[in-house]
């Protein structure tokens, strides 16, 4: 096969990956191409996985009044915004309105990402060099947003997603948590008295377990938490576990309907593993 043939086959087998009306040159910007189109096996990944909530996300939008024409979409942790510009680009750019935000904490990300939307004429995009616990307060985000993403926000950064969420009176919430080290470090420094209470303490007695206890605990808390504040929720896989460890994705829909039994369940569990004082932080219900 002569290298002309081999490029052209290259290219028919990248384009196969891509979506519908998906920006090559988005992709080339944002190193998931390289420059001669071609994508690597880290790259593959990573685009899989975006397209797979990508599928999430454009399915509630679509809820939204006319269709999601003006919907306004929060994207927390955002880093290199693959996330947000690949909403914005196969949702976003062929309507008239709607509005992508995008948090993060590195101020040369969040410089790099606007400079990337203006080349690329996205001009309802919006980079703030924010927490996301200063995003919930911010002038410069509007007093509703209609979509909260948080893809891979580090340890408590999902909760100050939700608290974002739950401020802005967000109608749907999409989240993959990572790294959840709080409730495991709270665990580790009451083990001892949990051992000589509970035989359940032997769950997290090993230092494995109690990071894995910690990170499971963590989102159950934060799913009964979203019920307790009046959204459905629903738990399932972002993709194979082959992909990604990082895998729990949770989608919240507002309903109105706060749920007493998740608020009491809760706090059953709450005082069953010894974190009581999270009540008055984290997970405050009614």
């Amino acid at each position: 096969m002569s290298k002309v043939a081999k490029a052209v086959k290259a290219e028919a087998e990248v384009l196969n990956e891509l979506r519908p009306g998906q920006s090559v040159e988005l992709l080339k910007e944002l190193h998931i191409l390289t420059r001669e189109g071609r994508l690597n096996q880290d790259s593959r990944r990573k685009l899989k996985q975006v397209y797979h909530l990508f599928q999430f996300i454009d399915k509630l939008l679509r809820e939204l009044p006319d269709d999601g024409a003006q919907a306004t979409l929060a994207d927390h942790g955002a880093g290199k915004s693959y996330l947000g510009f690949i909403i914005y680009d196969l949702f976003f750019r062929e309507r008239g309105g709607g509005h992508v935000y995008g948090i993060e904490t590195r101020a040369e990300l969040v410089e790099r990402s606007r400079d990337l939307a203006k080349r690329l004429g996205f001009d309802r995009m919006s980079f703030l060099n924010l927490t996301v616990a200063e995003s919930a307060s911010a002038a410069a985000l509007p007093a509703r947003i209609d979509v909260v993403t948080a893809l891979h926000a580090c340890d408590t950064a999902t909760d100050d997603a939700i608290a974002f969420g739950l401020a802005k009176k967000a109608r749907f919430m999409v989240l993959v948590p990572c790294c959840q080290a709080e409730i495991a470090a709270c665990l580790r420094q009451t083990k001892a008295l949990a051992l000589s209470r509970t035989p359940l303490a032997e769950l997290w007695r090993h230092p494995l377990h109690t990071r894995e206890i910690g990170s499971q605990l963590t989102n159950v808390l934060r799913c009964l938490y979203l019920e307790a504040n009046g959204y459905q929720v629903t738990v399932t896989e972002l993709v194979g576990w082959e992909h990604s460890m990082k895998n729990e994705l949770i989608i919240a829909r507002h309903t109105g309907r706060h749920k007493a039994s998740a608020a009491a369940r809760l706090r059953e569990l709450l005082a069953q593993f010894g974190l009581e004082s999270l009540m008055e932080t984290r997970f405050r219900v009614p």
